[in-house]
């Protein structure tokens, strides 16, 4: 929590439960309403910061993803938007799209698109699709509290196994349980593989990094219950922040493969877009004993920037510090056979409802 130091920046209320402080201009944008002076109360209306969800009749829902280096073929997005708040995630940037901020926008004005398992059927039903799997979601987190009240994941999943369609699925949210009925069947026929993502056993990190996610504990029950269940399991590492979790690589590793985890996948750090104010305006006010000492790690790993768009760079980062990271990855990933990013789904039992099973 920022300390309070009778300055104008600590007049301004840090909201909690939230990972964004303010709203970023979007860049697509040429105007905005700006708030110059706090004690101008009369002329300004703080935004709302409650959660709204705005309900969106989707004109599709299966994505063609291009970038060589996020290992999936085709991604969708049941939800834009994220509730969870995370103050690195790089789809914050993607709200600027829709008119909003990557700020309190993308934690707060939630995209709903309640059309979504429509649009899959149909997707699926169209004989030029070739399978691949699917990753739900490649963006924004499938199972965020907005599930709990439309449902659409599991309405996508009913879908999926409907056609024998394999899914590759990331979350941090404990509310995948809900549907572990229905994930053993596709487990059972090797049709889906799920990334926990755990980013810090450090509880009071993980409250104000990823405010409104389940805990560290929690996420390995994930792994634990889903594993026995018979779905393939692994523990996504990401991002890795010098100074604030790296130091973790090895335990959240060796719990996650004592909780049934088989394989891993890990990101470094990288601040592209307007992620690079937040994440400065956050790590100052919460950290600010170290927030010098962070920041300046994450530039040395990107050639004096905090962020690199170059492919297989990005997202691996260079440098001392990144390549011991990587190091660490490689050395504990052997260790516990967390064999890294392998896709192992069947794409042979595909089969659109109607049509005779394939003889070969």
């Amino acid at each position: 929590m920022p300390e309070q130091n009778g300055d104008e920046e600590s007049l301004v209320q840090y909201h909690k439960g939230r990972g964004a402080q303010f709203n970023t201009k979007n860049r697509f944008l040429k105007h905005e309403i700006v708030k110059e002076h706090v004690e101008g109360i009369d002329e300004w209306i703080d935004p709302d910061v409650a959660t709204q969800y705005i309900i969106q009749e989707a004109k599709g829902i299966v994505n063609k993803v291009d970038s060589p280096d996020v290992g999936m073929w085709y991604s969708m997005n049941p939800y834009q938007g994220c509730e969870h708040g995370c103050i690195y995630c790089y789809a914050r940037n993607s709200h600027e799209y829709l008119g909003y901020s990557a700020g309190l926008d993308f934690e707060r004005k939630i995209i709903v698109k309640k059309n979504a398992p429509q649009l899959l059927r149909k997707f699926l039903m169209n004989p030029k699709w070739q399978c691949l799997p699917i990753s739900l979601s490649g963006n924004t987190d499938c199972y965020q509290p907005a599930e709990r009240k439309f449902g659409i994941t599991r309405q996508l999943l009913e879908v999926c196994n409907e056609f024998n369609q394999p899914v590759g699925m990331i979350t941090k949210n404990a509310a995948i349980l809900r549907d572990k009925d229905l994930l053993a069947k596709m487990g059972a026929k090797k049709l889906v593989s799920i990334l926990v993502s755990i980013t810090s056993f450090e509880e009071d990190l993980r409250q104000v990094m990823e405010p409104r996610t389940t805990t560290a504990k929690q996420r390995l029950r994930v792994i634990k219950e889903l594993s026995d269940a018979g779905v393939r399991m692994g523990v996504m590492l990401g991002p890795m922040i010098p100074g604030l979790n790296e130091h973790e690589m090895q335990r959240i590793m060796k719990a996650a493969y004592e909780n049934g985890a088989t394989f891993s996948a890990y990101t470094f750090i990288r601040l592209n877009g307007a992620i690079k104010l937040i994440f400065h305006d956050w790590l100052y006010k919460n950290f600010p004993d170290r927030a010098d000492k962070v920041w300046h790690l994450i530039e040395a790993s990107h050639d004096g920037q905090v962020n690199d768009s170059r492919w297989g760079v990005r997202m691996r980062g260079e440098g001392n510090i990144a390549q011991l990271v990587a190091q660490q990855y490689a050395r504990y990933t052997k260790k516990y056979g967390l064999n890294a990013e392998r896709w192992e789904l069947d794409t042979t039992k595909f089969m659109r409802p109607g049509e005779q099973g394939r003889l070969f």
